[in-house]
C-alpha cells in the first residue's frame, strides 16, 4: 500500500550538523481549518488516507518523514545575527510532485527547536490565516511563492500580548534554503558544510550551474524577476532580511507583509520596520544588497579569492539592470504592451507619478485601465486623459492587460477582518476571502465586488505585525 505522503528526503541526507533532527511537539486538540486539495493532488498526497488534523497538527508523523529544523543565520534590518534557524518550524520531509519538482513540506508553529531563542515555537491563528491567504493569492497571481497545504487549529492558547488561539500552517516550498543558510556556514568557516550545501542547491534548483559563480548569477537573475513581480502588484514584503531570502527564488515568510492601497512609493506597513528600510520603493535596492551578502558567503569556496571578489562584485552589479528589465516587462504587460521599449519606461513612470499625486488606488487603477472607470481613480482627470491617449497610441492588448492586472488582492483591511473573525471563532469569512483571492483575474460578481473595494478611512490599515 502506498504511503499517504510519498517522502523522498534529500536535505536529511546532508551532514547531520547542518540541522537538528527532532519531532514536532504534539498539540491538545487539532482541528482542520483548511486543506489544499489541488496542491495535495499535485504532490501525490492522499488526504483521504490520513487523519489530516493529527498529521498537520504534528501529533502523528507519517511513515517516511525525516523531521528536522534547519540552521541558518542572517542580516536582520542590516544587523548581523550569527544564530537563527527554524525556531518554530519543522521540515517533515520532501516530495517530488507530478511536475517533477521536489518540494519541502514544513509545519510552521510545530513547537520549540534548538533555534527557538527562548520562544515557544508556536504560532497563533492570525499569522497562519494571513500566510495561507496571501501565499495562495500570490500563487494565483503568478508570483513564485511558498504555498499553503493545510491549516490546523491546535486547541491551545498562545501567549503574546494576549492569550490567542494557536494554529499550525503546513507550508510547501521548492526548498526552505535561504541566503542565511549559506551565511551560517560561511561565518563559521565550515567549508565542508558550505560545499555540501552548494552542491545540494545546484543539483536541486540550478542543475545548469557549473559552480558557485554560475549559482550566484542564476540566483541573482531569479531574485530580480521576483522583486519585479512584487512591485507590479504593489506588494511590500516588509522583512527582507537575508534569512527570508529563498535561494529557490520564491516569496517566503509572510509576516508583516502588505499591499498598497493608495499609491505612495515610500509606503511602509511593517510595525518593526521603524526606519523604512523595506519600504516599497526600497525593495529593489535591498534585493541587490541581499545578493551582495550571498556573494560574500560563496567567496570562501573559490580558490582565487581576490579574483572571486572582483567577479562576484561584477555579478551583483548586474542585479539593477536585470531588475529594470524585469520591471519594464512586468509593468509593460500591465499596460497591455507585450514588447515594451525603453521609451515605455517613461510612460509607466508618468502613470505612477499621476497615481502618487492623486493617491490613486494601485490595484484598481491598473485593473480598470481598459475602461472608463480608470479615470475615476484620479482627481486630475485631464492629466490622466492625456496620459491615456499616449498609451492608446501604443495599441495595447486588452487580453494581456486582463491577464496581468488582478481585480482582487488580499487587501490589508480584509485580511485583518478575517483574522478578527477567526479569533472570535468564526472561520467562514476566511474561506470566503480565500475563494475570492484565488480567482484574482475573474470578472467581478455581486459576491466578489466588495473585495475589490478599497478601504474606507475607518477601515484603513496603517501597520502590520509579524505575529511571532
Amino acid at each position: 500500500m502506498s504511503q499517504p505522503i510519498p517522502f523522498d528526503n534529500s536535505y536529511a541526507r546532508l551532514p547531520g550538523h547542518m540541522f537538528t533532527s527532532l519531532q514536532p511537539t504534539p498539540v491538545k486538540a487539532p482541528e482542520v481549518i483548511a486543506t489544499n486539495a489541488d496542491l495535495a493532488a499535485m504532490l501525490g498526497i492522499d488526504l483521504a488516507a490520513m487523519d489530516a488534523a493529527q498529521v498537520f497538527g504534528g501529533n502523528s508523523v507519517p511513515d517516511g518523514a525525516a523531521p528536522l529544523a534547519q540552521a541558518y543565520a542572517g542580516h536582520q534590518f542590516g544587523n548581523w545575527n550569527p544564530q537563527l534557524g527554524d525556531g518554530r518550524a519543522i521540515l517533515l520531509g520532501e516530495v517530488v510532485g507530478s511536475d517533477g519538482i521536489r518540494r519541502d513540506i514544513q509545519l510552521k508553529g510545530a513547537g520549540p527547536t534548538p533555534y527557538s531563542r527562548n520562544g515557544d515555537g508556536r504560532a497563533w491563528l492570525g499569522p497562519v490565516m494571513r500566510e495561507y491567504l496571501v501565499s495562495e493569492a500570490m500563487h494565483a497571481m503568478g508570483v513564485p511563492t511558498t504555498r499553503a497545504l493545510a491549516a490546523v487549529s491546535t486547541g491551545e492558547l498562545v501567549f503574546r500580548e494576549d492569550a490567542l488561539p494557536g494554529a499550525i500552517i503546513t507550508r510547501v516550498a521548492q526548498s526552505h534554503i535561504r541566503v542565511g543558510t549559506f551565511q551560517f556556514f560561511a561565518a563559521r568557516g565550515d567549508m565542508g558544510a558550505l560545499q555540501a550545501l552548494t552542491n545540494h542547491v545546484i543539483a536541486r534548483h540550478y542543475p545548469d550551474a557549473a559552480g558557485p559563480a554560475d549559482l550566484l548569477d542564476l540566483v541573482i537573475a531569479r531574485y530580480a524577476q521576483l522583486i519585479a513581480k512584487w512591485m507590479g502588484l504593489g506588494f511590500i514584503h516588509g522583512v527582507m532580511n537575508t534569512d527570508n531570502v529563498s535561494i529557490a527564488g520564491e516569496t517566503i515568510d509572510y509576516g508583516p507583509c502588505a499591499f498598497i492601497d493608495d499609491f505612495h512609493p515610500d509606503s511602509v506597513f511593517s510595525a518593526i520596520d521603524q526606519f523604512g528600510r523595506y519600504a516599497y520603493s526600497n525593495q529593489p535596492g535591498i534585493g541587490a544588497w541581499n545578493m551582495a551578502q550571498f556573494a560574500t558567503a560563496l567567496i570562501p569556496l573559490m580558490d582565487d579569492r581576490d579574483k572571486a571578489i572582483e567577479d562576484f562584485t561584477a555579478a551583483v552589479h548586474r542585479f539593477p539592470p536585470l531588475y529594470e528589465a524585469a520591471w519594464l516587462t512586468t509593468f509593460g504587460a500591465k499596460l497591455g504592451l507585450a514588447d515594451p521599449t525603453p521609451d515605455d519606461a517613461q510612460l509607466i513612470t508618468d502613470l505612477l507619478d499621476l497615481m502618487e499625486k492623486d493617491s490613486a488606488d494601485f490595484t484598481n487603477t491598473f485593473a480598470n485601465l481598459g475602461s472608463e472607470n480608470a479615470r475615476d481613480q484620479f482627481l486630475d482627470r485631464d492629466a490622466f486623459d492625456a496620459w491615456a491617449q499616449r498609451r492608446h497610441d501604443r495599441a495595447p492588448d486588452p487580453a494581456l492587460m486582463a491577464a496581468s492586472n488582478p481585480k482582487i488582492i488580499p487587501r490589508n483591511h480584509r485580511v485583518e477582518e478575517v483574522i478578527s473573525s477567526g479569533r472570535n471563532g468564526d472561520l467562514a469569512p476566511f474561506h470566503t476571502l480565500l475563494d475570492a483571492v484565488t480567482q484574482p483575474f475573474a470578472d467581478l460578481t455581486d459576491d466578489t465586488a466588495p473585495y475589490a473595494r478599497p478601504p474606507t478611512t475607518d477601515e484603513r490599515v496603517t501597520r502590520t505585525f509579524c505575529g511571532t
